[in-house]
């Protein structure tokens, strides 16, 4: 067993977190030398290890860093009969000096134990669910990518495992942390449509959870969108489809009559961590800021009569990611040109800049771990 030190590098250092016995098991051979890193797609390709923890008997046990691969598993486990299962993604760069930090750690956490909450699961304790990641991290630092755009995605998961069959919350979970190096999301700007009939999110739903049924559901809806040639859909609200929520993987905003506008956090919209950086960037920058529900017609209109200048999706994979043109009930509206939006241009850079050290992390968003 290892002591793994966890220490918490904000604008006002916070004490060590007490340790966690963290056994590490190596793998006899990295893959590392195989990966072509400048052809990284979106969780391709796994490091050499990944966290694992099990809760048992009502504690938290076995925590261990191990070679990444198969997990043995019975077919009888509660999450893949009943849907337990959440998850987080974020991210780590490599910054200018070398060292490594994960971005907003502290946000993905908490949501993290929103989202088991609201799915009848277990919690997991902040020592666990930082040191694990720290030291999985730690160990695979050489996985993380220093080119621009390219970054280490962090996938801390959690399942159920009882191994009987019977609706109700099981008692015994996983906690698994993977890691995989990826390159930009989005490689151009988006074609997206706005969905009228199929819902991510009804009132009382789970839809500000990030659970792993919220994403299967989306899956036929937007694969016919994309046999029509769009990239993504626009979700709308699940009772009447009048007002805009998500975009795919991503929360949605824009720029109408200069003002910063995105959908208010309701529990059909998941509380994205991105969004709140560029809310709370454009807000430091001096931007107007507006979080309300956003009709399909004011987009729609807005982009008629020149009222709506910007439009993107914000998300820990998509970052920042231009909205081209939006399909609508078979008529397709244009914005304008992505490469002359001088509001989401800027809060990009001034987002990448802090995310890899090139300028002082005034909000104390960087946790570095290597």
């Amino acid at each position: 067993m290892v002591g793994f030190l966890l220490i918490l590098h904000e604008l006002e250092p916070k004490p060590v977190i007490d340790t966690l016995d963290i056994k590490q098991t190596q793998v006899n051979h990295s893959r590392l030398a195989e990966t072509d890193f400048t052809n990284l797609p979106f969780g391709k390709y796994f490091t050499d290890h990944m966290f694992v923890a099990d809760y048992e008997d009502g504690e938290w046990k076995n925590f261990e860093v191990l070679p990444y691969g198969p997990i043995l598993m019975s077919p009888a486990i509660s999450a893949l009969h009943y849907g337990q299962a959440i998850f987080e993604g974020m991210k780590a760069y490599r910054l200018k000096d070398g060292s490594i930090s994960v971005f907003r750690a502290e946000k993905n956490f908490a949501r993290f134990n929103r989202s088991a909450e609201r799915m009848a699961m277990v919690t997991v304790p902040e020592d666990l669910f930082m040191q694990g990641i720290a030291a999985l991290v730690n160990l695979d630092k050489d996985w993380v990518p220093s080119a621009e755009n390219y970054s280490l995605y962090i996938r801390p998961t959690l399942f159920a495992t009882d191994p009987l069959l019977g609706v109700k919350a099981s008692s015994t979970y996983k906690f698994v942390v993977l890691t995989t190096p990826t390159g930009p999301y989005f490689n151009k700007p988006l074609r997206v449509k706005i969905e009228t009939h199929y819902t991510r999110g009804a009132d009382g739903g789970v839809g500000a959870a990030k659970t792993a049924g919220n994403y299967a559901m989306s899956m036929m809806p937007t694969a016919a969108a994309q046999a029509e040639g769009y990239d993504q859909l626009i979700w709308t609200d699940a009772k009447n489809h009048e007002f805009v929520e998500e975009s795919g993987s991503a929360n949605l905003m824009f720029v109408i009559d200069g003002k910063i506008v995105t959908p208010e956090i309701r529990e059909t919209i998941l509380d994205g961590v991105t969004r709140d950086t560029i809310l709370q960037l454009a807000k430091s920058l001096g931007y107007p800021v507006e979080e309300r529900r956003v009709s399909i017609t004011e987009v729609l209109e807005g982009i008629q009569n020149g009222k709506l200048t910007e439009a993107f999706a914000v998300g820990t994979a998509a970052t920042i990611t231009q909205i081209a043109e939006i399909g609508y009930q078979g008529e397709m509206y244009t914005l304008t040109d992505p490469t002359d939006r001088p509001f989401s241009t800027s809060i990009a850079k001034k987002l990448n800049d802090i995310r890899y050290g090139l300028v002082p992390d005034e909000f104390g968003w960087n946790w570095i771990v290597a």
